[in-house]
């Protein structure tokens, strides 16, 4: 197997073509009217972050439609809402703050991609700006960007992500109690359900 793993760029592109000049072309600086209007309309991102050390993450981030705000042209602010404080991303943004994100609209197949550098803020005044039912978030994360480019609708397409008869029914999988049930011992799958119920209607916010 080892004698086709591909290792060099050259040997990249005698496989793949070179990108056509529109593909190069498309991305961008900055934040124009169409990222902004699109990043308005998305309840819904993931983001990705690498600790430097070969801790990458992909985190999902999302809340009503717009819940990232555009501060400039250049300038993100995304809250940080209750989760398992894990704080992959957190922690891997302050050893290595390059981050990737990609942006999701239900309904529409083509994406956003937005390249850049985050901080981690606690300014009073930019979460109180995030809060929901007067809840503040967390954190806020400040995104500096440095490219952003619309993305084709291939993948969304080919997956029938946002088709009806895409959608699975939920007793096709097992719970997360019962998941966890199997992967921790001694863990309860009912009482772990019974804890995420509570958790998903008192700490979203």
């Amino acid at each position: 197997m080892k004698e086709h793993n591909i290792t060099t760029v050259e040997e990249l592109y005698s496989v793949y073509k070179q990108p056509g000049e529109r593909a190069v072309q498309k991305e961008i600086p900055k934040l124009d009217r169409h990222c902004r209007h699109f990043i308005s309309l998305s309840p819904f991102l993931v983001l990705s972050t690498d600790g430097g050390d070969g801790t990458a993450d992909a985190s999902p981030r999302g809340d009503a439609p717009g819940f990232v705000s555009v501060l400039d042209d250049n300038t993100l602010a995304i809250p940080d809402r209750p989760g398992n404080n894990r704080l992959d991303s957190l922690i891997n943004i302050l050893r290595n703050p390059a981050v990737g994100m990609i942006f999701l609209v239900p309904g529409i197949n083509e994406t956003l991609r937005i390249n850049g550098t985050a901080t981690i803020s606690t300014d009073p005044e930019l979460m109180k700006q995030h809060a929901v039912d007067g809840k503040l978030p967390r954190s806020v994360l400040l995104i500096k960007v440095t490219s952003a480019y619309m993305h084709c609708a291939k993948a969304l397409i080919r997956s029938k992500l946002w088709a009806e008869e895409s959608k699975v029914e939920r007793k096709a999988f097992p719970t997360l109690g019962q998941v966890l049930a199997d992967q921790i011992a001694g863990m309860d799958a009912e009482q772990s359900d019974a804890y995420l119920e509570v958790a998903y209607k008192e700490n979203l916010y």
